[in-house]
């Protein structure tokens, strides 16, 4: 008997929905971010159009309390440096300066609260946030109030130096005032293996820092002169502390209540700044802090001297959209693996020098 006919398979129409609905996402996402674009776009007192570059933020409600000032929240967690942190291709400098932007230029914005949750870090990077808060305090006239949470030590607390009130848990590892440049000597390991550098330079002290040397072989100049560049870093630091909260004292102690104008710096304070850690409530008798409490009393205290009954709390998150994924695409570094430990070690550069906490500077 004839063989009966299989009527041919009728193709399904999924993919086609599929491909409508991707189709319609991407042209969402493509108005989307073309919106965002265009909204960066200002025009200049020549009449030209500008593009708004550095982090994109959208301010997030954290605590709605029903009024009509704010008050801007501002973390500094992990280590202080200027290695891109974030998917956009920014660092930690960048976005605390592009926060402290949006929270001048926000007239209902009436402190800032600086959460420090930090070991320290890069000296430049550390050096660039202290600057950015204290020209923030000079022409936004609005305070500042660093809120430290478990540690805020070194770079942490140097940029917490130039805030108008610092609040402190009384278990707060903080103080840790001090330089460290870091380096290897592995010429002794080279000589067990076999190894002998050959080194051509153009002058004494181009090898500088280098641990191919014998220790012998470092001339007592080198050495002086390494360590005249931490002292005049450390000096630095001292002056940044110093300024800082005399700064600081002096705005605070027109107010009437004794509990309201802080803790000036004690007589002593510099026999404590030799790299030791402190509690915060060491800190406090000695001047570094004028506050034991948590976040909440840092909100507390930020109101007090805003002048202000209630607010709002804000932060500021990055948003991102397509420029940031072609800023990443257009990057040449290799990929890394990461292994989760449960904290991130600092990657100490050869030569650079740091602010950190003497426990993760080794």
């Amino acid at each position: 008997m004839p063989p009966t006919g299989i009527p041919p398979r009728r193709g399904g129409g999924g993919w086609k929905v599929f491909a409508v609905i991707l189709l319609v996402l991407l042209l969402i996402s493509f108005l989307f971010n073309a919106g965002h674009f265009f909204s960066g776009l200002t025009h200049t007192k020549s009449g030209r159009i500008s593009k708004t570059v550095g982090p994109k933020l959208d301010e997030v409600l954290t605590e709605d309390n029903e009024a009509q000032n704010k008050i801007a929240v501002v973390p500094i967690e992990g280590i202080i440096t200027s290695r891109n942190m974030d998917q956009g291709g920014f660092n930690l400098v960048e976005i605390v300066k592009a926060q402290l932007k949006s929270a001048q230029e926000d007239d209902k914005v009436k402190a800032v609260i600086l959460k420090v949750d930090s070991p320290g870090g890069e000296v430049l990077a550390s050096d660039e946030i202290y600057r950015a808060i204290s020209d923030f305090q000079k022409q936004a006239k609005k305070p500042v109030i660093a809120s430290m949470g478990n540690l805020a030590a070194s770079g942490g607390y140097y940029v917490s130096a130039p805030c108008q009130w610092i609040v402190a848990n009384e278990l707060t590892i903080t103080g840790s005032i001090g330089v460290i440049m870091h380096s290897w000597n592995y010429r002794t390991l080279m000589n067990k293996v076999g190894l002998k550098p050959e080194t051509y330079k153009s002058g004494k002290f181009k090898d500088m820092l280098s641990g191919e040397r014998d220790p012998e072989e470092i001339p007592p100049e080198e050495r002086e002169m390494v360590q005249k560049l931490i002292n005049e870093t450390y000096e630095k630091f001292k002056g940044v502390v110093a300024d800082g909260r005399k700064t600081a004292h002096d705005k605070n102690k027109s107010n009437k209540s004794k509990d309201d104008q802080g803790h000036a710096l004690a007589d002593d304070w510099t026999d404590y700044a030799d790299g030791r850690v402190l509690s915060g409530k060491d800190a406090q008798q000695l001047g570094f802090v004028d506050q034991l409490g948590n976040f909440e009393d840092a909100v507390k205290r930020a109101k007090t001297i805003a002048g202000i009954q209630s607010a709002n709390i804000i932060e500021y998150q990055q948003r991102y959209d397509l420029s940031d994924i072609f800023r990443l695409f257009g990057k040449t570094e290799a990929p890394t693996i990461k292994v989760d430990l449960g904290m991130e070690p600092p990657k100490l550069k050869v030569g650079q020098l740091y602010f950190l906490a003497p426990t993760l500077a080794h």
